[in-house]
């Protein structure tokens, strides 16, 4: 932390352009609101369609919190699955925490989803239709600091599906390069 430039200035001091230049910048660094999102599943809107998306709680212990604030997850090859009236996800890495003790908890344990009862309700129906499956697709901390995932009700692509995506992706690619390009000169 460095002095008030208000401090400075009362007492008569002087300031040079470079000290100036670097107070400005920290103070801008320091009104930037960190995103809070940990980690997104990028592989899951390549691989599957999504139909409908919420969010949900996670149960977390111990010092996984921590090391969801320093940025440590993955959501690579993860999923949720009901196990009788509970949901739980599987495959979500949550790093160990560097400075935590000898009782850090394995890092891709299943943890436990919190929903209200009508959604799993809802969740379940739509599951049990043939080819749904619930994907995570983000991982994030709320306005409340609470860590939540956003899921997913997805369904499978086939191969010419992920083709026809990847045409149409750089179609509009070349038509936004083309545009920039005309409008350049």
């Amino acid at each position: 932390m460095g002095v008030p430039i208000r401090y400075l200035k009362g007492r008569g001091l002087s300031i040079s352009p470079t000290v100036l230049l670097c107070y400005i910048k920290s103070m801008k660094e320091k009104e930037k609101k960190k995103d809070p999102t940990i980690t997104t599943n990028r592989e899951a809107r390549r691989d599957y369609f999504i139909l409908e998306t919420m969010e949900a709680g996670l149960v977390l212990i111990g010092c996984e919190v921590k090391s969801l604030r320093e940025g440590q997850a993955s959501l690579v090859g993860s999923f949720a699955r009901f196990e009788g009236e509970e949901l739980f996800i599987y495959n979500l890495y949550i790093a160990p925490y560097e400075k935590g003790n000898r009782e850090n908890l394995e890092s891709k344990r299943e943890r436990k989803l919190l929903l209200h009862r009508s959604q799993m309700s809802k969740l379940k129906s739509k599951i049990v239709e043939k080819g749904l499956v619930l994907i995570p697709l983000k991982l994030y901390f709320n306005n409340h600091g609470l860590a939540k995932v956003e899921l997913a009700v997805a369904k499978g692509k086939k191969h010419y599906d992920k083709r026809a995506d990847i045409k149409k992706s750089t179609a509009a690619r070349e038509i936004d390069r083309a545009i920039k390009n005309r409008n350049r000169g």
